[in-house]
């Protein structure tokens, strides 16, 4: 049976390396801590690959991000795998990597779905079963 939890999540920093500057992309290693309010409370450090185009918006990016905290009263730790194409009004893709969670959230799978933006805020919506 699948649960859904939801909540909001707060970007506490975002420090971008600009490791490749060249004509058509920007690639950049980014480190960006998270704190998750809701069914799920805890932290997280999202470490991404992004791409950005010679107009500098954004264009795709991949990473991975280790949660500890407590998912609707089951507390442990999980990583999630991001993904993100480069088309606008494309879904980005933010997955449970299944075997990697611990303590009681053992054998958790799933789906993170993200709405909102950097300047209006973050909502989550997980759908998880184990």
């Amino acid at each position: 049976m699948t649960s859904e939890a939801k909540g909001e999540f707060e970007l506490n920093g975002w420090d971008a390396d600009t490791y490749d500057e060249a004509e058509g992309a920007t690639l950049a290693r980014v480190s960006a801590p998270k704190t998750f309010r809701g069914d799920l409370v805890g932290t997280s450090r999202a470490e991404l690959l992004t791409v950005h185009d010679d107009a500098g918006n954004p264009a795709a990016y991949a990473g991975v991000e280790r949660v500890t905290g407590t998912l609707q009263g089951r507390s442990g730790t999980f990583v999630l795998q991001h993904i993100a194409p480069g088309t606008a009004g494309e879904p980005l893709v933010i997955r449970i990597v299944p075997n990697t969670a611990t303590g009681e959230l053992k054998g958790l799978r799933g789906t993170l779905s993200i709405t909102g933006d950097a300047g209006k805020g973050h909502t989550y919506t997980i759908d998880y079963e184990f």
